[in-house]
């Protein structure tokens, strides 16, 4: 009996992890992926509809958004009024190619959009867009 146990090999008893950490990269390659692609999305706009849109693709770009509510974030963040124009200008400052894409709710106040725009005006920025979604249908 001794003899038949010294032919056998012995059961792995060892966990391979190899697998599981391939797993663990793919998910933090997707995460990184995607997380900056949510931080731009995380403030839900009903953007008006254009034909003509172009996608923007610039590394020099702040994001300015105006919601039906009349609140504006820049970047992501809330901010006043005061506080856009303060912010801005020190970005502005550092970098003179800065582009603002202007992210507007369709049932955003006029005056609001126009108090934004009067405010990147008076700080010297040229480089403005307003973001709208394409008609996909129509092409």
């Amino acid at each position: 009996m001794n003899q038949r146990l010294k032919g056998r090999k012995r059961p792995i008893a060892e966990i391979n992890i190899t697998p599981f950490t391939d797993v663990i990269l793919v998910l933090l390659v997707i995460f990184m992926i995607t997380t900056p692609l949510l931080l731009k999305t995380s403030i839900k706009v009903n953007l008006p509809h254009a034909g003509n849109a172009e996608a923007s693709d610039s590394k020099d770009e702040i994001s300015v958004t105006v919601t039906d509510k009349s609140l504006i974030y820049l970047d992501g963040a809330p901010v006043t009024r005061e506080e856009l124009k303060e912010k801005v200008r020190l970005v502005y400052k550092t970098n003179p190619d800065l582009k603002v894409i202007l992210f507007s709710d369709r049932l955003a106040r006029f005056k609001d959009i126009v108090g934004v725009l009067d405010t990147m005006k008076g700080l010297g920025i040229h480089n403005l867009s307003l973001a709208a979604k394409t008609d996909s249908a129509s092409r």
